[in-house]
């Protein structure tokens, strides 16, 4: 047997150590899960954006209420608030790529099931596996990350966030004209996302097979104590800001393309402008982590995105056809608080244990905080039948996001507030 490489610096010759390089078959399998994450993260949105532009159709063909309508536009807040505080236990019995692997396969099956259902129950049924599926993908997918590529996780977190938006401009603008030349069902027109599910399922079953993860050794190896974080104001707040920011988003992925409509311009059109208010999340979701994190604190950014916001719901309110590209990129900036709220909460903890109970901890609260928003949404129109009220109601909200917000991004960690008062004092 050869003897190990010395690589040790001699020091006569000063010569440089040689590094370990990884093998050709390690390299490979690298590439390939970069490219499961990103089919991953495709993956997220479609389940919502492609039904938004549809949804007249849809609920016209199962005899689907507006109220209904808006309980449909706030079952992914649900699911991802049930599912999200589910994913790390089971991630700690079957491993985060198993989770994610069946992840992909209950939004594949979701999706494809969903186009044949016969009445809104089983709609919204097929519906919810789909998003349960998002749900343990959306959670576990920046795990994968951090624990797999720990020297990459700027750049697998940025290629992450842009597939993730890819995705969701993706399915609001291709939705109409896929469906019209499938022959005009809605059915094909959403059934045919699962294509991308069984894609991503596919990559994802060699990585699977390949990182052979075990359970516990896996999913909780050098886990660290758990913070009592219901003690930080900090970790409110963060819940607080992303509950009110979702809320806003998936009312904008579930109506804006109604609302287009209702003011006159064709479904394609409408369409379009949804994939607008998505695709701007693209390059922001790049550019924005990074300038956030060489603050102290985000306060400027979060003031910045909510009077956009403001600005682009006052627009729809008002003169929605008169400069309806212009209210959708406002809206879709306003929409970029999400990159900015995942950023916070990185910045937020000192260490990657306490960012990832921060995590689950904003994500499943504020989830279920969202829940509301997009029913009353729906409630408000059925009952005026104009957009002033749901659309006054949106901007209402950005105030106390705002405020939440402001608390949310000051130079803080949840591990100095979520302590016992005993401890502190021995500290």
């Amino acid at each position: 047997m050869p003897p190990a490489a010395d690589t040790t610096a001699s020091p006569r010759t000063g010569a440089r150590p040689q590094t370990e390089r990884p093998s050709a078959p390690a390299k490979y399998l690298g590439v390939l899960f970069a490219v499961a994450i990103a089919a991953a993260a495709v993956n997220l949105r479609p389940v919502v954006t492609s039904l938004g532009p549809l949804l007249d159709s849809v609920r016209a063909d199962l005899g689907m209420s507006s109220t209904l309508a808006g309980l449909l536009a706030a079952v992914p807040s649900l699911c991802f608030a049930l599912f999200g505080f589910l994913a790390p236990a089971a991630a700690r019995r079957i491993g985060p790529i198993a989770v994610i692997t069946a992840g992909m396969g209950a939004i594949t099956a979701g999706v494809l099931a969903r186009s044949f259902a016969g009445g809104t129950a089983v709609f919204l049924l097929l519906t919810a596996l789909a998003l349960a599926g998002v749900a343990v993908s959306n959670v576990l997918l920046p795990v994968v990350i951090k624990r797999y590529f720990p020297e990459k996780v700027g750049p697998m977190i940025g290629l992450y966030s842009m597939a993730l938006s890819a995705g969701t401009a993706l399915a609001a603008l291709v939705s109409v004209p896929l469906t019209s030349a499938l022959g005009g069902d809605w059915r094909y027109g959403l059934g045919v996302w699962a294509g991308l599910g069984a894609l991503a399922l596919v990559l994802w079953l060699p990585v699977l097979i390949a990182k052979r993860e075990r359970g516990e050794r896996a999913g909780s190896a050098g886990a660290p104590a758990k913070l009592p974080i219901t003690r930080s104001r900090t970790a409110w707040a963060m819940a607080a800001y992303f509950g009110l920011q979702a809320t806003g988003a998936y009312v904008v992925m579930g109506f804006l393309s109604k609302i287009f409509q209702d003011s006159g311009i064709d479904k394609g059109t409408s369409g379009a402008l949804l994939a607008v208010t998505m695709v701007i999340g693209v390059p922001v979701s790049f550019v924005l982590p990074n300038l956030a994190a060489r603050r102290g604190d985000q306060r400027l950014f979060v003031v910045v995105l909510a009077s956009f916001g403001i600005a682009g719901y006052a627009g729809l309110a008002f003169a929605p056809a008169g400069a309806p590209w212009v209210w959708a990129v406002l809206v879709g900036l306003s929409n970029c608080a999400f990159p900015l709220v995942l950023t916070m909460i990185g910045l937020r903890a000192r260490t990657a244990g306490g960012v990832a109970q921060l995590s689950v901890f904003a994500q499943g609260v504020g989830y279920l905080i969202s829940i509301p928003g997009p029913i009353l949404v729906g409630w408000i129109y059925q009952a005026t039948g104009r957009w002033y009220g749901p659309l006054g109601f949106l901007a209402l909200l950005l105030v106390p996001q705002m405020l939440f917000g402001l608390r949310a991004a000051r130079a803080r960690h949840i591990e100095d507030e979520a302590v016992h008062p005993a401890e502190r004092v021995k500290a």
